[in-house]
């Protein structure tokens, strides 16, 4: 059975422990691969190899900074279809998404900020004739990176990246749900030479690899991805430490539908918003809100759209729904979906588990659901799921559908579809999310600041303001 090794000072080296944990399938329910059961020993010689090699990496300038991660990005590309089909093992997503989605943006992800770095300015401003104040910036040191499972590769070179790019040195660790492609990231950066102690990837569960990690003193930055209470807890451990902060968490998302929308757009989008990767990506819209004059012809078209979702084997080509990324989740998920019934609502399509004939047999399959019926203020309607799982309410005005959208402890992203530019305006000004897509879903610009209000975290990542996260700034004043 094939073993997954830590990354450590340009080594690929067993858990100090000699314990590992299984790694499963999720579209098969076996146990294919086993990853170390890291804790604060591997930490630890993992933050030592990272100070070791912070003084050249930091002073190495930006061009060969920029080079090396080029170079990654471009091995990426070339093994795009083998990791997208590890990726999809892993995480249970169609492999035909992976190659679309996930690999593609891990790839630009290293391109972006290797150009990125390239073409930062320093605010100067003369103050009177008597002085020029600048501002200098300098990176942080030793980083941690902890991502999730849901995009795996896709999150964790989100954080990976800017962090080498602005020139620190990062201890990191993938989800010990889903860890081949990090893995084979590391394999990555041996073969194109990255220097030994740059990037250090130590896999493990968040109890222990994650939580060494966090308390470790000589990591000064957190840059997080995952649960809403996981965040809290790495919080109160990190702040009192005072250490940087980037806390990606849970989103409740609001999709709000106006009659005067492009339909047929927003049905297919609507879709695809709901259930791409099982719904299991923080930026799905699961909580639909549809102005009632197309209450019934919203709902009788988005049924029919959602039945006609073939859901499988995530290997076969025309699989739009896999399956969910473990065993416990998914029986999560259908927690949820009985708490649903006992809430009130009513499934009018889904609601059960799938069992594909084959290979698939024992897998973590959930047919697509949607459900009506429920208050806004209940709790499948103010809890996140993560799964393929929606809710659809009619509402009558702009300011009852704000209320309901608003209502949540989350503030991550929200959708919006409307024809009229001055309600667009209006309403994107006036609900509680960090991102905000008007007459569309999943439209990234890598330029742009990314992150939640509320419980759905601390922080922006991307563009600019991830490489800021990664440095300090210092004012420097000269008198003239």
């Amino acid at each position: 059975m094939k073993k997954i090794l830590n990354y450590i000072g340009g080594e690929f080296c067993e858990p100090l422990s000699h314990q590992w944990l299984d790694n499963y399938n999720p579209a098969t329910g076996e146990v294919y691969s086993q990853i170390p059961d890291s804790d604060e020993l591997d930490v630890e010689l993992a933050v030592v190899t990272a100070q070791q090699a912070f003084p050249a990496w930091s002073s190495l300038g930006e061009e060969k900074r920029s080079e090396y991660l080029m170079k990654i990005a471009k091995v990426i590309d070339e093994r795009i279809d083998t990791l997208a089909l590890a990726e999809s093992m892993d995480n249970g997503k169609p492999v035909s998404l992976a190659k679309v989605m996930d690999i593609p943006r891990a790839r630009d992800n290293f391109a972006f900020f290797a150009t990125a770095i390239l073409h930062e300015s320093s605010l100067a401003h003369k103050t009177g004739e008597e002085a020029i104040n600048y501002t200098y910036k300098t990176p942080i040191g030793v980083v941690g990176c902890i991502s999730p499972w849901n995009l795996p590769l896709y999150l964790f070179s989100w954080k990976i990246a800017p962090a080498l790019a602005a020139g620190n040195c990062v201890v990191a660790k993938p989800s010990e749900i889903t860890p081949m492609t990090a893995y084979m990231l590391s394999e990555i950066c041996a073969e194109v030479g990255l220097p030994a102690g740059v990037l250090n990837i130590v896999h493990g569960p968040g109890g222990k690899a994650g939580s060494a990690i966090v308390a470790h003193p000589a990591i000064t930055a957190i840059s997080f991805t995952g649960g809403t209470k996981t965040g809290q807890h790495i919080a109160r451990v990190a702040a009192p430490m005072f250490k940087k902060l980037s806390l990606e968490l849970g989103g409740k998302n609001p999709n709000i539908i106006f009659a005067d929308c492009d339909f047929d757009k927003m049905l297919r989008t609507t879709v695809s918003s709901s259930f791409t990767n099982q719904g299991e990506i923080c930026l799905c819209g699961s909580r639909i809100f549809v102005e009632r004059p197309v209450y019934e012809k919203f709902k009788t078209a988005f049924i029919e759209k959602v039945k006609a979702l073939k859901v499988g084997d995530p290997l076969e080509d025309g699989i739009r729904i896999g399956a969910l990324v473990s065993e416990g989740h998914k029986d999560k998920v259908m927690s949820y979906i009985r708490l649903a019934q006992e809430e009130g609502g009513t499934i009018l399509t889904g609601g059960h588990e799938v069992h594909p004939e084959g290979r698939c047999t024992n897998g973590y399959f959930i047919e697509p659901t949607v459900i009506e019926g429920l208050s806004h203020t209940c709790r499948t309607n103010q809890e996140e799921i993560f799964g393929p799982v929606v809710t659809i309410m009619p509402f009558d005005t702009e300011e009852e559908v704000l209320e309901m959208a608003n209502s949540t402890p989350y503030g991550l992203s929200a959708t919006i579809w409307t024809e009229n530019l001055t309600r667009a305006h209006r309403t994107a000004h006036k609900i509680q999310s960090g991102i905000i897509w008007i007459n569309c879903w999943l439209l990234r610009d890598l330029r742009t600041p990314f992150g939640g209000m509320k419980q759905s975290g601390v922080g922006r990542e991307g563009g600019f303001e991830a490489l800021d996260f990664f440095v300090e700034k210092k004012n420097v004043c000269i008198k003239m």
